[in-house]
Formats: C-alpha cells, sequence, structure tokens
C-alpha cells in the first residue's frame, strides 16, 4: 500500500509562513480543473464548480484505493485573473476569470479520469463534469504568503505581496493564485487559511 501525504511531501507549498514572504519553486503537478467566469460570491456555476470538483477528486480517491494508493483530498485550489490585470481587484469582480481546482497524485491517468467522470455523471446531476479536465499547471518561480481571515479582507496583504516583488527584483508573471486550506464551504470567513501565491520572474 502506497500512502500519500501531500501536506508533508509539499509542506512548504500547503503549509508556508504566515509572517514573512518566500519564495518557492512550484513543481509541475496535475490537477482536475474548471474555468469559469464572474463573482464567486453570486454566481451558481462557481459553486456547482465545486461541488463537482470535490465529487470527482473522491471519486477518484475511492477509486485509487483498491489500486493500493491512499490519500486525502488536496486542497482546493483557484486561479484568478482578468485581461488587464492592472485591472485586477475585488472592485472588479463580475469581470474575474478563474479556474478552480485540486491537485491529484501521478497515479491518476487519463482513463482513471475518464472512468471517475462516467462515474459521477451516473450518479449525479452535475452538468460541469463535461467542462472538467486533467491537466499539468507549472507555476514556477513564485511568492507566497499563508494568509489568515476572511477572503475579502486580502487586499491588504496582496499589496504588500506585490511591493514585496517590486523591491525585490521580480515582476509578476501570472495568474493570482489562492490555495484553500481546509473548505471554505464549511468554515467561518475570520478562521480560513489561505495560501496567497503569485508568480513571478526577475527583472
Amino acid at each position: 500500500m502506497i500512502k500519500l501525504d501531500f501536506r508533508k511531501e509539499y509542506k512548504h507549498l500547503y503549509l508556508p509562513s504566515k509572517k514573512e514572504f518566500t519564495v518557492v519553486d512550484v513543481p509541475r503537478m496535475e490537477f482536475i480543473m474548471i474555468d469559469g467566469h464572474g463573482n464567486p460570491n453570486n454566481n451558481p456555476v462557481y459553486a456547482e464548480t465545486l461541488q463537482t470538483l470535490y465529487n470527482l477528486a473522491y471519486t477518484l480517491k475511492f477509486a485509487l484505493k483498491p489500486l493500493g494508493v491512499e490519500y486525502s483530498v488536496a486542497p482546493l485550489e483557484g486561479l484568478w485573473w482578468m485581461p488587464d490585470m492592472t485591472e485586477f481587484s475585488a472592485a472588479n469582480k463580475d469581470r474575474w476569470d478563474w479556474t478552480m481546482m485540486i491537485m491529484q497524485p501521478e497515479q491518476v491517468t487519463p482513463e482513471l479520469f475518464a472512468q471517475a467522470c462516467a462515474e459521477v455523471t451516473r450518479k449525479k446531476d452535475l452538468p460541469l463534469v463535461s467542462k472538467a479536465r486533467l491537466e499539468t499547471y507549472a507555476e514556477g518561480l513564485s511568492v507566497q504568503i499563508l494568509y489568515f481571515g476572511a477572503y475579502a479582507d486580502e487586499g491588504p496583504i496582496i499589496a504588500r505581496m506585490h511591493a514585496f516583488i517590486r523591491d525585490n527584483g521580480y515582476e509578476t508573471n501570472g495568474k493570482h493564485h489562492e490555495v484553500y486550506i481546509g473548505d471554505p464551504r464549511r468554515s467561518a470567513p475570520e478562521k480560513l487559511r489561505t495560501v496567497i501565491r503569485q508568480p513571478v520572474r526577475r527583472l
């Protein structure tokens, strides 16, 4: 039996410092992903996206157990962006694009993913299963920090992160990335823990 522990193996990515910004090199990882658009706070498609991702993630987990692979489902993650990132702010949530995703172990093959999609479709009324995909995401050099608190209050720490990026000779190089430690559907806002990450490159 292979027992995987993502939080131990990738502790520097899923439980980084909450006191200071750190620079990390994020490796290539496999994710199940679904894309969307609009304000996540009032968008029923966003809620359905999360339901679909969790159903697929747990179906894959249970499918791998008889094959000798055990693990806890990885945290929900989100990529957030706008075509013009200079306009990216909480005031423009209705214009946000996003990709929600859950990291998968390397044992999840395209064939196993297709089987999971078929099983979830058979058991649940979740049309977004047809929009889900298994994809490699290579983020690379990034700046990150662990944030405690409500998503609506992230603005100041994101501004500090962007100042850190500029002051240390980097520039942003990709989509705003958040990793939601725990299940955001079941936690009080003040108890939320979020890894805030921004891909960068050297100037």
